[in-house]
C-alpha cells in the first residue's frame, strides 16, 4: 500500500473512532457504486450521515476541506442518493459533513468535523 493509501486509510479509520465516540452507529465504510465511493455512512438519531474524510499531514497545501469543491459536493449529493436507493427504508433525513484529519508525522492529530456542508 503506498504511504497516501496509508494516510487515507489512518484518516478514515480517525473519522471512524471520532464519530463512534460522539454516539453516531457506523453503517457502511468505502461503499461503492458506478459513480464512485462513500468513505463513510453513519447514523445519529433519525438522521443518517454522509461523510466525506479528507486527510492530510500538513496544511502546507492548504486546509483539508479546500479540496471540498461544489463539484465534489454535487458528486457526494448524488452518492448519498445511490446509497437511499440500494438501502431502502433506512432513514428519511439526510446530512453531508466532512471530516478534516491532519496527521503530522509528529505532534497532536487534529480532527475537525463539519456538520451540513451541504
Amino acid at each position: 500500500m503506498a504511504a497516501k493509501d496509508e494516510l487515507g486509510a489512518r484518516g478514515e479509520q480517525l473519522a471512524t473512532d471520532h464519530l463512534t465516540s460522539a454516539g453516531l452507529e457506523i453503517l457502511d465504510r468505502n461503499w461503492r457504486c458506478s459513480q464512485g465511493e462513500l468513505d463513510i455512512v453513519a447514523r445519529e438519531r433519525d438522521e443518517l450521515v454522509f461523510v466525506e474524510v479528507k486527510t492530510r499531514s500538513s496544511v502546507m497545501f492548504g486546509h483539508p476541506f479546500e479540496s471540498i469543491t461544489a463539484t465534489k459536493l454535487a458528486r457526494l449529493r448524488r452518492l448519498a442518493a445511490a446509497w437511499c436507493d440500494d438501502h431502502p427504508g433506512s432513514g428519511a433525513s439526510v446530512r453531508i459533513d466532512a471530516i478534516a484529519v491532519i496527521v503530522p508525522s509528529r505532534g497532536v492529530v487534529e480532527i475537525e468535523q463539519l456538520k451540513r456542508i451541504s
